[in-house]
């Protein structure tokens, strides 16, 4: 259930990211001309970098983070076969660290040596599941999904109205998009709602204005 959080957390937070990165530049480029073909270009080319950089940055931190796993488990498997007996003593501390009695935590700890020796060092000793590493693939594809189906909404937003609406329309769908995304990743995290919203509408609301005004000024000059 843990995990299941983690990845939808990390999914909101990707497609946010794909919001507020491609409405910057759409609105930015829409500040400068009116063009749809430039504006289309423009939002593609950010939404094909921005997805494909948030998987490989994804793929290289979780990668890292799973060859750290796979290193303290071998380790710890080391350790078992070199000294077991020292192992069973510190699972039993540590056991009784949890706030079990000595000798139940001896008998827990002798049971969970007999049944699988590294799972419960794994578990215990370092809170690693050895079924339920972290997975590179996953990671960059999720970022990857995630990304794009935010960056598609101000891109369309963007190319679809006539120049007069397209801004309007833009900020408008951003906006509401980033204000979705804000209170899902509050009820994900526990967190209240309306800081979270405000963070988030605040933070993309900036990130236009300054686009668009930057965008307005290259173009009239």
């Amino acid at each position: 259930m843990g995990s299941r959080l983690n990845w939808l957390r990390a999914g909101v937070l990707g497609a946010n990211d794909g919001i507020i990165s491609t409405a910057g530049l759409v609105v930015g480029v829409a500040g400068a001309t009116t063009a749809r073909a430039s504006i289309l270009a423009a939002g593609v080319a950010g939404l094909l970098a921005g997805a494909l950089s948030m998987a490989a940055g994804e793929y290289v931190s979780v990668s890292s983070q799973r060859d750290s796993e796979q290193a303290a488990l071998e380790t710890e498997r080391q350790e078992l076969a070199q000294d077991p007996e020292a192992e069973l003593a510190e699972l039993t501390a540590l056991l009784e660290a949890r706030g079990l009695k000595r000798e139940l935590a001896r008998q827990a700890a002798v049971q969970l040596t007999e049944r699988d020796a590294l799972r419960a060092h794994a578990r215990v000793e370092l809170g690693i599941d050895p079924d339920e590493l972290v997975n590179p693939w996953h990671a960059a594809f999720a970022s990857l999904i995630a990304f794009t189906v935010g960056a598609l909404l101000p891109l369309l937003a963007i190319t679809l109205p006539e120049p007069p609406e397209r801004v309007p329309v833009t900020v408008v769908a951003v906006l509401a998009a980033l204000t979705l995304c804000g209170v899902i990743s509050a009820r994900l995290g526990g967190a209240p709602a309306p800081r979270a919203v405000l963070r988030n509408v605040t933070g993309g609301a900036l990130a236009m204005a300054v686009t668009y005004a930057a965008g307005t000024l290259l173009g009239g000059s």
